[in-house]
């Protein structure tokens, strides 16, 4: 109830600030033409296009209206095929998601982290805490491809590298999914990277295997294993949840396809840094030629992109 509370608060103050904001300007305005002020006018203008930003940002927002879009959510990324560049490239990912979610204010714990041999990530696992971070970062999952001069190549050739991203919603206890103890094996093992002696001496990392859909989850952010157990049941039983939910949209066969290789022709969003510099979404055709900006967090446009997208395939859907 207190969540709820301060999201209509926030979601009221946030409209109220805006109206306060565009009518504030306005009188600038009225007043900068009444005096000659041209310069009182255009700091009015630039004011108003922010708004009008923000304005397009809040209609997005308000139409995350998914079962399971207000939740906090679980982002795993994989490397695929290609060795260490592969691996370097999902370390980036990684660190993309960690940087969009800290500029929205959202809260990000490392759940669970697999180094890569020489450099990177075999993969890895985070949870973003905070409102509506389920139904943001859900049009995310897919392959991610990469295309530069590697630095891991002696002769500076250009390679092209992919990664996969998979987003699931983390489920709260008035959503009930039952799992069969015998469909799942569950396997410990010594945790990697970080975490003193004892992480590297015991078998406190928790994998957990479900047999009928060939789900795996993994957790070793705890020193014990009984906790990192308890989380990696909580992981499972959002991706079995998440799974029924796609199960209910007309888009869940493409998507599940899309995931079964990360390779060419499955990708969602190429970004190139040589021989020239763009990053493109080949499902909403949302461009930006400045990938470093990108990669540091500045994902809110392929996000609106795609959640508009999706909303509106919905819509249609419906009025049919």
């Amino acid at each position: 109830m207190m969540s709820e509370r301060q999201s209509l608060e926030s979601a009221i103050d946030t409209v109220r600030t805006l109206e306060a904001g565009i009518n504030d300007n306005v009188e600038l305005i009225e007043l900068g033409e009444a005096e000659g002020d041209d310069e009182i006018v255009s700091e009015a203008e630039k004011a108003l296009v922010e708004l009008k930003g923000t304005a397009a940002r809040m209609r997005v927002e308000t139409l995350l209206s998914g079962e399971a879009d207000a939740n906090d959510c679980y982002v795993e990324v994989h490397s695929g095929a290609g060795g260490t560049e592969s691996q370097d490239w999902a370390q980036m990912l990684f660190r993309m998601y960690t940087r969009w979610a800290e500029r929205r204010g959202f809260k990000v714990e490392t759940i669970e982290y697999s180094a890569g041999e020489e450099a990177g990530i075999k993969g890895a696992t985070i949870l973003v805490k905070g409102h509506n971070a389920y139904g943001w970062l859900k049009t995310e999952s897919g392959v991610h491809r990469l295309v530069r001069i590697s630095p891991y190549d002696s002769q500076a050739r250009r390679h092209t590298s992919f990664s996969s991203v998979w987003v699931y919603p983390v489920i709260d206890d008035s959503i009930d999914i039952d799992v069969n103890e015998s469909d799942v094996r569950i396997d410990t093992y010594r945790a990697s990277g970080a975490g003193g002696q004892h992480v590297n001496t015991t078998d406190s990392a928790v994998r957990i295997t479900h047999i009928p859909t060939g789900i795996v989850v993994q957790c070793q952010n705890e020193r014990s294993q009984h906790k990192n157990r308890a989380q990696a049941w909580d992981m499972l039983r959002a991706r079995l949840y998440e799974l029924e939910l796609q199960k209910r949209e007309e888009a869940a066969s493409a998507e599940a396809a899309s995931k079964t290789e990360i390779g060419w022709g499955h990708q969602i969003r190429s970004y190139v840094l040589q021989p020239y510099q763009l990053v493109k979404d080949l499902r909403t055709q949302v461009e930006s030629t400045s990938p470093s900006d990108v990669l540091d967090g500045a994902l809110d446009p392929f996000m609106e992109a795609s959640l508009a997208q999706r909303l509106g395939a919905d819509k249609d859907e419906n009025e049919e």
